[in-house]
């Protein structure tokens, strides 16, 4: 099965979720052109206040559809840019990249993962239960944080659903991503 793109969203504002589009055009070094997440500096309210020159780890947020059906299965109804994601994707297991993967998205956009997205409260706010839902434990206990990575772009271009992901490992050393 080849990975594949199965929703793009954005949202202008800093809100929750995001709406669905037929196409989002990553702008290198930027982010989602007209996403309120977008630019060169971390653009997350909460990461604002702290250090509002870090840079912005976290430009594109991607999210594994199977997750939305895990979490059917255990009651909630979420779909695609209800989380916050800029992009849905299937067959590929974006938790077990490692730092700095780069993703090729349709035929010219790449990004880099960066780390892994933290739950926040608006998880919970969006609906109750959520953030523990979206939280696990590995064999050896260690907490996994299921919902999705963060990215950079690197080379920017327009996406949408139905286009194919390539997936190119770093060289060297891989490293676990951690969260950004």
């Amino acid at each position: 099965m080849t990975a594949r793109i199965t929703a793009v969203s954005l949202s202008p504002r800093h809100k929750f979720s995001k709406a669905n589009a037929l196409s989002i055009r990553l702008l290198a070094g930027l982010g989602v052109e007209g996403d309120a997440h977008m630019g060169v500096t971390v653009k997350h309210r909460s990461r604002v206040a702290k250090t509002p020159e870090a840079p912005n780890l976290r430009q594109v947020h991607l999210i594994h559809e199977e997750l939305f059906e895990e979490l059917r299965g255990q009651g909630f109804t979420v779909g695609p840019g209800e989380m916050g994601e800029n992009v849905t994707t299937r067959g590929l297991d974006l938790l077990a990249l490692p730092q700095g993967a780069r993703l090729r998205l349709g035929a010219d956009a790449v990004v880099e993962v960066t780390g892994l997205r933290n739950p926040c409260l608006q998880i919970d706010r969006f609906q109750k239960g959520l953030t523990q839902a979206v939280l696990g434990r590995d064999e050896a206990g260690n907490l996994i944080r299921k919902s999705g990575v963060m990215a950079i772009v690197v080379a920017g271009g327009d996406v949408k659903a139905g286009d194919a992901i390539a997936v190119e490992l770093p060289e060297g050393a891989l490293k676990k991503l951690e969260v950004v």
